[in-house]
C-alpha cells in the first residue's frame, strides 16, 4: 500500500490539480485534494507513524476507520473561552478552503479547561495525510496551505516512510493493587454521598487512575487494532505524537451536528458481569438525571424542545449502560462548538447540577489525564461533525500506560460497588495493553 501510495503522490495529476487549488490562493489557504485508493486495506494501522503527529477514528461495527498523518494546520487553544475561540478561528479558515470534495480536521479537548498536560488542553488540527474505509471506499486527502505547496510535496512521502517496523515485544508488568489508593478514593465516595444527602448536589463522577508499566515502549497500534476487535460498537480512537498517544474506546456520543439536526447520547448506568442488574433503582436515577440536564443545556440552541428516544441498553464489550438517544433541530446560527460549550461536561461525566459538580471536585481535588472524559472528534469545512466523550482511554508515554476511569456517586450509590465499576472499566484498557507488541525502544 506504501508503493501505492507514493505512486500517488509523484503522479503529475496529482500536482496539476493541487497547483490548480492553489492559483490565486492567499498563502494561508488550506488545500484539500481526495484522491481513490481501490484495494486499500480497511484500518490503515499498520501505516501509524513513529515521527509525525497522527489521529485515528474508527467505528469497527460500521466499516469506518479514519488515519490522519501530520498536520497541515494546528489550532490550539485553553481557558473558559476555549470553545468559542476555537470556533472563531476555524470559521476563518474555512473561509479560504478549498478543496475538491470532503475533507476533515481533527478536535480533543482536555474535561477541564484550566488543566495543563502534555497534551494541549484543546486541539483542532487538519491532517496533511487522511486515509479512510467507509462502507468499502478507501481514500487519500491530502492538505496543506498554499504557501507551503512545494514543501509538502517534498515532506509527503517521508511521513509514509516513517512508518516503524514492529518488534516482538513483552507485555506489560502485572499491576499491582494499591489498597491506599483505594481507600482515599472510598473515603471521597463517601464524602460525595454526604454531601449529596445533605442536598448540595445530586451527582458526581470521581475517577480513579492506575498507572502500569513495561519494559519496553508501549505502542499504539496493537493497542487499538485489540480495541477494535473487543469494541467493534464503540468509537475507537486515538491521538500521539512521538512517544506519548491517548488513545481509547468510547461507547458514548457527546454530540454530532449534521445540518440542523442534532444527536447526542445520554448514557450513565453500568452493569458488568456478576454485577448488580442494571435495573437497579440508582442506575436508573442516574440516568435520568442524564437526560434532564442534557435536555436544558440544548434547548437554547434547539428551535423546539429536545426530543427524547426509549431507554435502550447498549453493550460496550463485557460492559453494560443505560442510553436515551436525543434529537433536536438547532437554530439556524448554532455551531458545533456552540454545543460543546453547551453540554460539555454532561453529568455523565461531571455531575448534576454542572456547577456544583464541579465546585465540589475543585474542592477534592478531582485530577484528570491527557483528554480523558473531555471530547474527541471529527469537523467538515461545512460546519458538521460529531465529538465523542473521551472514556474508556490511556495515556502511553514511552513505557508507562496511565489508565483512568469513574463513577457516578449518586444517593444510593455503594462505595464498594462503585469501585467494582471502576475495574470493570479499567478492563477494556487491560485487555487491550495485554501481551502489547511493543517498538524496538527499550525502557531503563
Amino acid at each position: 500500500m506504501i508503493a501505492t501510495l507514493h505512486r500517488l503522490l509523484a503522479a503529475p495529476e496529482t500536482h496539476r490539480q493541487l497547483v490548480e487549488l492553489a492559483a490565486g490562493a492567499p498563502a494561508s489557504a488550506v488545500l484539500s485534494l481526495r484522491l481513490p485508493l481501490p484495494g486499500a486495506p480497511a484500518d490503515w494501522l499498520a501505516l501509524l507513524p513513529g515521527e509525525q503527529p497522527w489521529w485515528y477514528r474508527a467505528r469497527p461495527q460500521r466499516g469506518e476507520y479514519r488515519l490522519a498523518i501530520g498536520h497541515a494546520l494546528q489550532l490550539v487553544s485553553a481557558g473558559p473561552n476555549r470553545f468559542a475561540a476555537l470556533d472563531n478561528a476555524f470559521n476563518g479558515v474555512c473561509r479560504d478552503w478549498r478543496r475538491n470534495g470532503p475533507a476533515l480536521a481533527f478536535a480533543g479537548f482536555a474535561f477541564d479547561a484550566r488543566t495543563e498536560q502534555p497534551l494541549p488542553n484543546a486541539l483542532l488540527a487538519i491532517p496533511g495525510l487522511l486515509l479512510e474505509s467507509l462502507n468499502g471506499q478507501h481514500t487519500l486527502t491530502l492538505s496543506t496551505t498554499a504557501g507551503r505547496l512545494t514543501q509538502s510535496f517534498d515532506e509527503w512521502p517521508g511521513w509514509l516512510n516513517a512508518t516503524p517496523p514492529m518488534a516482538e515485544g513483552v507485555g506489560p508488568r502485572p499491576w499491582r493493587a494499591e489498597p491506599l489508593a483505594d481507600r482515599a478514593w472510598m473515603a471521597r465516595v463517601i464524602a460525595a454521598l454526604r454531601d449529596i444527602g445533605r442536598g448540595q448536589l445530586d451527582k458526581v463522577v470521581l475517577s480513579r487512575s492506575r498507572r502500569i508499566e513495561s519494559p519496553q515502549a508501549f505502542a499504539a497500534r496493537p493497542i487499538l487494532a485489540r480495541l477494535n476487535a473487543q469494541q467493534p460498537a464503540s468509537v475507537v480512537y486515538g491521538h500521539g505524537h512521538r512517544h506519548l498517544a491517548f488513545l481509547g474506546a468510547s461507547p458514548e456520543r457527546l454530540v454530532g451536528k449534521q445540518g440542523r439536526r442534532i444527536r447526542v447520547d445520554a448514557l450513565a448506568g453500568t452493569a458488568w458481569p456478576g454485577s448488580l442488574a442494571l435495573a437497579e433503582g440508582k442506575n436508573r436515577h442516574e440516568q435520568s438525571l442524564v437526560v434532564r440536564a442534557i435536555c436544558e443545556a440544548l434547548a437554547p440552541c434547539c428551535a423546539a424542545a429536545p426530543e427524547v428516544g426509549d431507554l435502550e441498553e447498549h453493550a460496550a464489550g463485557q460492559l453494560r449502560h443505560w442510553r436515551s438517544r436525543i434529537r433536536a433541530q438547532a437554530l439556524g446560527e448554532t455551531t458545533l462548538f456552540d454545543l460543546l460549550r453547551a453540554l460539555h461536561p454532561t453529568p455523565a461525566v461531571g455531575g448534576f447540577p454542572a456547577a456544583a459538580a464541579q465546585t465540589w471536585l475543585d474542592a477534592h481535588h478531582e485530577k484528570r489525564n491527557g483528554w480523558y472524559s473531555g471530547g474527541f472528534g471529527i469537523l467538515t469545512p461545512e460546519g458538521d461533525g460529531e465529538f465523542s466523550v473521551a472514556l474508556r482511554s490511556a495515556l502511553l508515554d514511552g513505557c508507562t500506560a496511565e489508565l483512568q476511569a469513574g463513577a457516578g456517586i449518586v444517593a444510593g450509590s455503594d462505595p464498594e460497588q462503585e469501585l467494582a465499576e471502576t475495574e470493570a472499566k479499567f478492563g477494556t484498557l487491560l485487555a487491550a495493553l495485554g501481551g502489547t507488541p511493543a517498538r524496538h525502544s527499550r525502557c531503563a
